[in-house]
C-alpha cells in the first residue's frame, strides 16, 4: 500500500506539468490566428485605400497587348478600296425542269459603277437572291467599261441594236438631264452621264435593253481636240 500511495504521489506532479503544457498549446494557436486576423484586415483596407485614390498625373495605365491577333493588318499598302454603287436592275423566279422533277432558282441583273466614266453589268443565278447577287456582283467587276464623258454628256449621237433592241442615244446642253427608260437610266446615271437624250426603240426586255445599252457606250469614240485646225486658226489671226 505504501508503495502504490507513493507511485500516485509522483505521478501527480507529472500530470499536472502535462496539463499545463497542453494549455499552453492550445492557447498558443488561437492567440495567433487573432494577430492574423488582424494583419489581413489591415492589408485588405491598405488595398482599398490605394484602389479609391485617384491616378498620378502623368502616369497612364499600362495598356493590354494581345498577341496572335490579325486585327489591323488589313489593307496595309495603304491602298484606297474601290467603291462602286450597285442597283439592281431585274430578278426573275426561273425554273428548269429536271428528271425528278422542277428546280427553281433566282436570276439576279445588277449594274455597278463608280459615276466616274466606269460601268458594268452582271447576269447570274442561284438558289436564293442574294447568292444570285453576290455572284452576279463579282461578275459585273471583271467586265467593267470606260465611257468617254464630255461636258457631263456624251462625245457623239450612236444607235445600237443587238437581238432584239434597239437604243439610240444623243448628246444634250447642260441642264438637260437623263431622258431615258428605267433600266438605260440606272445604267446612264452609274457611268456618271448626266445630261443625254436617248430612246428604246426595239424590246421593253430590261436585260437585253442593258446589254444594248453597254455595246452604245462601247462604240462611243473619244473626243479628240483637233490641233490642226486651231493652228491654221492661229496663224490666220497673226497673219491679219
Amino acid at each position: 500500500m505504501t508503495e502504490e500511495k507513493k507511485s500516485i504521489s509522483a505521478s501527480a506532479p507529472a500530470k499536472a506539468m502535462a496539463d499545463k503544457e497542453k494549455q499552453v498549446e492550445k492557447n498558443q494557436p488561437v492567440k495567433n490566428s487573432n494577430k492574423d486576423k488582424q494583419a489581413d484586415s489591415v492589408k485588405k483596407d491598405v488595398i482599398i485605400s490605394n484602389a479609391q485614390q485617384p491616378a498620378k498625373q502623368g502616369v497612364q495605365p499600362k495598356k493590354k497587348v494581345f498577341k496572335g491577333r490579325r486585327g489591323g493588318f488589313r489593307n496595309r499598302a495603304g491602298k484606297p478600296q474601290e467603291e462602286f454603287e450597285q442597283r439592281i436592275i431585274d430578278i426573275a423566279r426561273v425554273t428548269r425542269v429536271m428528271a425528278g422533277g422542277k428546280r427553281m432558282r433566282f436570276r439576279v441583273c445588277i449594274a455597278i459603277g463608280d459615276k466616274k466614266g466606269r460601268v458594268a453589268i452582271g447576269l447570274a443565278k442561284g438558289k436564293d437572291v442574294a447568292i444570285a447577287v453576290a455572284k452576279s456582283v463579282n461578275k459585273a467587276k471583271k467586265n467593267f467599261i470606260t465611257v468617254p464623258i464630255v461636258n457631263n454628256t456624251i462625245p457623239h449621237e450612236v444607235y445600237q441594236k443587238l437581238g432584239a433592241a434597239k437604243v439610240l442615244f444623243k448628246p444634250a446642253r447642260k441642264g438637260r438631264g437623263i431622258i431615258a427608260g428605267g433600266a438605260v437610266r440606272i445604267v446612264l446615271e452609274l457611268a456618271g452621264i448626266k445630261n443625254v437624250t436617248s430612246k428604246i426603240l426595239g424590246t421593253s426586255n430590261k436585260v437585253n435593253n442593258v446589254k444594248c445599252t453597254i455595246e452604245a457606250l462601247k462604240s462611243l469614240n473619244k473626243a479628240e481636240v483637233k490641233k490642226k485646225e486651231e493652228k491654221k486658226n492661229s496663224d490666220n489671226k497673226n497673219k491679219g
